[in-house]
């Protein structure tokens, strides 16, 4: 890679040229962030041990507080080099829909829309908000996030599914313990050397008037764009520029990446479960729940993890989840290959 890199006619073409510097900028930090692990590890090694020579204590405690950073930060790029699939460090868009039940699971839909912000925050993403649909008394119907960032659909893509949440509801006067119902829907921003081809003929395009807080920055006109693909019944919508123009180009954009996660989930072995996880926001169709009466419990049903810290969840805390559902998703590829081996 380096000798293409040192190719005086590399930049002939610009868009290769570029793909080949990005590569080598993540093999490098990749590389060089073992060594600096490595080194650190043998020099707090030798810290503890010169420590324990002396007998100061305080020289060991800082040396095996910084062990237990390193093996955090270990344990970060061991997933991190999990995110090898073809759009895994692609920035990537995150819808929220409520399901049936209105009031308690659009509520729920605007807390999952929170939990996924901070943790995007708490990665140091950022985050746009494309669109929102307010509920009738309150939460939301759906939104759309743009979360940006290296390994952003990497991260989110096994968060796609239903989420259950079970409380005493806050708008039960006879505060009756509820159970609610959201879906999320993950799919990656698609880049310029990735072409996606779409008949303007097979949509339908409507412009309606943005909705939801925001006094002078909800516009008065018809400025908001939902684009439907009549083959597939994809439907994507934008409201978040005060332009029709810019709201219809990134609804475009949308309807690119929808139709690229598409075809990507046709060549993973994990599409017919992840399909069926989409086909009814209900029973029989969530990944995680989210319980907070009788007793508070988070647990993903695909893997088995769980926290009796649902507030922490709720408000980002979702690595220890996401590691384990992209573990389970490598090892479950890695079975279907073996089982067509054999």
């Amino acid at each position: 890679m380096n000798n293409k890199a040192e190719d005086p006619n590399l930049w002939n073409d610009a868009s290769e040229a570029q793909k080949l510097m990005r590569e080598r900028q993540q093999l490098d930090d990749g590389i060089n962030g073992v060594k600096q692990l490595e080194q650190q590890l043998n020099d707090n090694i030798e810290l503890i041990e010169l420590g324990e020579e002396e007998g100061d204590q305080s020289v060991v405690k800082e040396a095996e507080d910084t062990l237990k950073a390193l093996k955090a930060e270990a344990a970060r790029r061991q997933v991190e080099a999990m995110l090898s699939g073809e759009a895994d460090g692609n920035d990537t868009y995150l819808e929220v829909h409520s399901g049936a039940g209105g009031t308690e699971s659009q509520d729920w839909a605007n807390m999952l829309l929170r939990m996924y912000t901070r943790w995007a925050e708490r990665q140091r993403f950022k985050v746009e908000l494309l669109e929102v649909h307010d509920g009738e008394e309150a939460g939301i119907k759906s939104a759309t996030l743009l979360v940006k960032g290296h390994n952003a659909y990497g991260w989110l893509k096994t968060e796609s599914g239903v989420h259950r949440l079970v409380r005493i509801s806050p708008y039960d006067s006879n505060a009756r313990r509820h159970t609610s119902f959201s879906s999320i829907w993950v799919y990656p921003v698609v880049d310029d050397s990735i072409q996606i081809e779409i008949n303007e003929s097979d949509c339908r395009i409507d412009t309606y008037r943005s909705s939801g807080a925001g006094g002078q920055h909800v516009n008065t006109t018809d400025s908001a764009v939902r684009i439907t693909h009549i083959p597939t019944g994809i439907v994507v919508q934008c409201q978040q520029e005060r332009s029709q123009h810019k709201n219809r180009a990134k609804a475009w954009d949308m309807l690119r990446a929808r139709m690229y996660e598409a075809e990507l989930k046709k060549r993973e072995d994990a599409a017919s479960a992840e399909a069926a996880s989409k086909t009814e926001i209900g029973w029989g169709h969530q990944i995680r729940s989210y319980v907070l009466q009788p007793y508070q419990m988070v647990k993903d049903l695909r893997t088995g993890v769980a926290s009796s810290a649902p507030d922490d969840v709720l408000d980002g805390d979702l690595n220890e989840f996401m590691e384990a559902a992209l573990a389970h998703r490598i090892s479950g590829a890695a079975d279907a290959v073996v089982e067509d081996v054999d």
